[in-house]
């Protein structure tokens, strides 16, 4: 059986060769694995679950890439694979029916999927502020951290210390967007 570190460098790799490639949409252009490597060490910080750890390192794989929940299931095992599919938007569906899903169906997700949701904003509202998409003006960017906010209501109440850093990457974007207005 490998060890917990064996298992977060094998996903950490996984990742990697999926999002080859990838960039993310902010002006830096950096590379996509950078945001699910983020997402994931904001969690170790936090004490969260490895099986969180781990879905964090995989949670855009089933979206942006050929990856399926099926793949990270043989890979992964169920555990991680049924994080990752609490965490992950049905791309199918129109986006707004999406990111409604999100509002609404938040509180029902696993502590270990919340969790990841937690840091998964924390991650974008910090590359919002720092390196937001080309053609994402003021506006655009005020309706994605109100959003982020209200996501983040339904998920927040399993772990303090995610919940503050939440709390606080949320007022830092508020007045990031208050200062370039």
């Amino acid at each position: 059986m490998p060890s917990d570190i064996a298992e977060l460098m094998r996903a950490a790799v996984f990742a990697a060769r999926a999002h080859a490639g990838q960039t993310r949409k902010g002006a830096a252009a950096e590379p996509y694995v950078n945001h699910v490597l983020e997402v994931a060490e904001i969690l170790a910080a936090h004490g969260a679950p490895q099986a969180a750890i781990l879905a964090a390192l995989l949670h855009d794989t089933v979206e942006d890439t050929e990856v399926t929940h099926e793949d990270l299931t043989l890979a992964f095992g169920a555990e991680v694979a049924g994080v990752v599919a609490e965490a992950t938007d049905d791309k199918t569906l129109p986006k707004e029916t999406r990111k409604a899903l999100q509002v609404s169906q938040g509180p029902k997700k696993s502590d270990a999927a919340k969790q990841l949701k937690l840091a998964d904003k924390i991650s974008n509202l910090r590359a919002i502020m720092h390196s937001p998409p080309r053609n994402w003006d003021h506006a655009r960017r005020t309706e994605y951290i109100g959003w982020s906010g209200r996501v983040a209501a339904g998920v927040k109440g399993v772990n303090p210390g995610l919940d503050a850093l939440f709390d606080a990457t949320y007022r830092e974007a508020l007045s990031h967007l208050a200062s370039d207005a």
